[in-house]
């Protein structure tokens, strides 16, 4: 009978036990469920979100975003599915409430344009907050995420521009604020990966800081191939200090063609370009206004020309230091006639010419063997050790003296290259060499494209009155930026440095209306 008694008793201090237990978890049910409605409102049918022990919300609401931004439940977890600690803190710092109240303004005025829709499948590209991203969500476009090179879960994941980690065609609205494009080093491949994963018909919007004048803009829409439309650019005032004022530009694609974004083309010096024939370009009226801009003209032939040069090295306008050049996939100079590195390459274009903080990649274009093996010791250099000239040929080199002068480099005088058969060298008193010349204008075409910024140094010895014009007749000249060209009138030794801004104009003629003598 003990033992029944003390049975029963175990068996009642068991189930009291377990009631105990049980209402223990209907109160903390109770006070999360409480915890859940007063802070997290509306959350819980964001990020899949309910009663998880996996997962913790966290209201986010920021003060003075507009009535029209709800709360915003943000998920936090951690890679091993248990919860990490919410820090509202970060959220709701006068830089963030800034700035979703600066994005809720865009993108509502975009929704009202009907380039973004709560239905559209969205990605934020190079967003190292997320910012955009949470605001895109608050406004109810729910599908929408964010990449970055670092993740911050849960609005962003890890990803670049230029390596979108999403399918073709996956999007139907792009959108990359905050200058990640102009900070991007690979602005064509960014480009590119904007035109794969957008679907046709859909619609990419850029904010831009740098693209102020036209020359930059044009080479921002350059970036794109046919398939993509300028719908849109305005100026909007920014948000914080690094972004006073911000270029919105909307584009839209209108076709699947996503394979003609970016083409490389493989460099042959013998084989000839892609399309030998004559190519013309327009000259836009930017171009234009960037002649008008350039330094004064020296109108008057200078009696010592080199002493007049040296006066006016400071008055120099480059290119580079009247436009950003930021949106170029790659950044080449060109020295066409180069002689030894320390000649132009080393001595004027590495210390001179202003980069923009942009590495360039430099073609040597040197016949004269003596100056090859320096070369092979130059990084970020590529000789091409033939002559430029208007076919591939063999050629004659003539290295000479003027009388009475001793215009020497490493012992060798200044040199020109000659037709071979139309050589006069058993009458030329000096030395005479026989070299192969190729055809520089299809090289080029075939080298550098529209999308690359090209810089052009040539001193060839009175050769560019064949090459100038072969640079017109076969449109290669249109893929120049910028010249630097030394002319030699009648051959002689009188030489000038002519700073062109490229116009396909009347240049042919070396019309003073094109050269500017510094």
């Amino acid at each position: 009978m003990a033992t029944l008694e003390h049975t029963a008793g175990k068996s009642n201090s068991f189930r009291s036990l377990l009631i105990r237990l049980l209402l223990l978890g209907v109160f903390i049910i109770g006070v999360r469920f409480a915890y859940v409605i007063v802070i997290a409102g509306e959350s819980c049918t964001v990020a899949d979100f309910c009663f998880s022990s996996f997962h913790e919300t966290l209201s986010l609401v920021i003060a003075g975003a507009g009535a029209a931004v709800k709360p915003l439940a943000v998920e936090s977890t951690t890679a091993g599915g248990a919860a990490s600690p919410a820090r509202p803190e970060i959220y709701t710092s006068k830089e963030w409430t800034n700035a979703v109240r600066f994005y809720s303004s865009v993108l509502k005025h975009l929704i009202a344009g009907g380039y973004l829709s709560p239905a559209s499948k969205s990605l934020c590209v190079e967003t190292p907050t997320g910012r955009d991203v949470f605001t895109m969500r608050e406004i109810g476009v729910k599908s929408t995420v964010g990449i970055s090179r670092k993740a911050v879960k849960p609005l962003v994941k890890s990803g670049r521009g230029h390596r979108i980690p999403f399918p073709t065609r996956s999007f139907d609205f792009i959108f990359s604020g905050e200058g990640s494009l102009e900070r991007s080093p690979f602005p064509a491949e960014f480009a590119a990966e904007v035109s794969r994963t957008l679907k046709p018909e859909g619609f990419a919007v850029f904010h831009l800081v740098n693209p102020n004048d036209t020359y930059s803009f044009n080479s921002f829409l350059d970036l794109f191939d046919s398939c993509f439309v300028l719908v849109k650019s305005r100026y909007i005032k920014g948000f914080d200090s690094s972004m006073p004022q911000i270029r919105e530009i909307v584009l839209k694609k209108e076709c699947d063609d996503v394979d003609a974004v970016h083409k490389l083309v493989k460099v042959d010096y013998f084989g000839g370009g892609e399309d030998d024939s004559s190519d013309k370009c327009s000259v836009p009226e930017y171009k234009h206004d960037l002649v008008k801009n350039a330094e004064p003209l020296i109108s008057m032939e200078p009696l010592k020309p080199w002493i007049t040069l040296k006066r006016n090295l400071k008055n120099i306008k480059y290119l580079s230091s009247m436009v950003d050049i930021s949106f170029k996939r790659r950044y080449v100079y060109v020295d066409v006639g180069a002689r030894s590195y320390g000649s132009s390459i080393g001595s004027w274009f590495r210390k001179q010419y202003p980069k923009q903080n942009k590495t360039f990649h430099v073609y040597a274009i040197e016949a004269d063997r003596t100056f090859h093996p320096e070369y092979a010791l130059k990084k970020a250099v590529t000789l091409v050790p033939y002559a430029a000239w208007v076919k591939n040929e063999t050629l004659t080199f003539e290295i000479h003296r003027d009388p009475g002068e001793q215009v020497e480099v490493k012992g060798r005088g200044m040199g020109r290259i000659q037709p071979l058969q139309g050589s006069s060298s058993e009458d030329f008193d000096g030395e005479v060499e026989k070299i192969k010349g190729f055809d520089f204008a299809a090289w080029l075409k075939n080298t550098v494209s529209k999308n690359d910024f090209v810089v052009m140094k040539m001193d060839v010895e009175g050769t560019e009155f064949d090459l100038i014009p072969r640079l017109f007749e076969t449109g290669a000249i249109c893929l120049v930026d910028e010249i630097f060209l030394e002319c030699h009138y009648n051959r002689k030794t009188i030489y000038f440095f002519c700073n062109i801004l490229v116009l396909p104009l009347t240049c042919l003629q070396f019309s003073s209306s094109e050269l500017f003598f510094l």
